[in-house]
């Protein structure tokens, strides 16, 4: 993959940051966001496509951008599609701060340290190519003013940003309603973005917690009022992995 094109996580972050205070809207729902964007990203490329409610890897060579491949690796690993909503929910270790720092390496942003209460030491982040911001924007804007259907990328991005709840940030107050709404709408044109985003809202509506119930095996059944054995959340990767994870963010 050449680095030409900005990717998905680091458009959806552009979007998220804050010109004026140099912070990232919707910070916890932004990281579940990120997570997504990297599966839309991948699929993209053709690495992995979406298996009814689940995501398989189609083909495991790398793209060259670090933090896609390690995302690539981890799903190469489950040896089986994982459901989208599990591979979201999971840990993240700094995914955020990895975007941020490649952004800043890339000369996007510039880190601008400070301190909270006057004690704690913060970092805010300050868009440096305003124009980078403003292209994004105008997709998303052209997309939502002329109802043509966009490309797969923009409507995956709208996808995103409704999904993380980037829409009153974008689009504030009432007269962003109509805006926010349409916004909204964009979801159906990308069917990964819809798959991805779907994810993402059910994570925070806590749906990956919640077991699926399967049929009991043959000549076996249930006690009554026994409750079922949760499934294992296939999508999170395993405890033997997250070492490997945690180094490869931190790239």
């Amino acid at each position: 993959m050449g680095r030409s094109r900005r990717t998905l996580p680091e458009e959806l972050l552009l979007l998220a940051l804050d010109p004026a205070t140099g912070t990232t809207a919707q910070p916890q729902s932004l990281d579940l966001g990120l997570a997504g964007a990297q599966l839309v990203e991948l699929a993209l490329a053709g690495r992995i496509a979406p298996d009814g409610d689940r995501i398989a890897v189609v083909v495991p060579r790398p793209t060259g951008d670090p933090t896609l491949d390690c995302a690539l690796e981890l799903l190469r690993r489950r040896g089986a599609p994982v459901r989208a909503v599990h591979w979201i929910g999971g840990p993240r270790l700094g995914l955020r701060q990895t975007y941020l720092s490649h952004l800043e390496r890339c000369g996007m942003v510039a880190a601008v340290p400070g301190q909270m209460c006057g004690v704690l030491p913060t970092t805010r982040y300050q868009a440096t190519d305003t124009a980078i911001s403003r292209e994004i924007r105008s997709r998303l804007d052209s997309a939502i003013r002329t109802g043509v259907p966009p490309d797969p990328r923009t409507a995956a991005l709208a996808a995103l940003a409704h999904a993380v709840g980037l829409g009153k940030h974008l689009y504030p107050g009432n007269e962003g309603r109509s805006s926010r709404s349409r916004l909204r709408d964009l979801i159906r044109h990308d069917p990964m973005g819809g798959l991805v985003a779907h994810a993402v809202m059910d994570v925070q509506n806590g749906a990956a917690a919640q077991p699926r119930r399967g049929p009991a095996p043959a000549g076996r059944q249930a006690a009554p009022g026994a409750r079922p054995a949760p499934e294992p959340a296939r999508g999170v990767p395993m405890q033997p992995h997250r070492g490997s994870m945690a180094r490869a963010v931190a790239h």
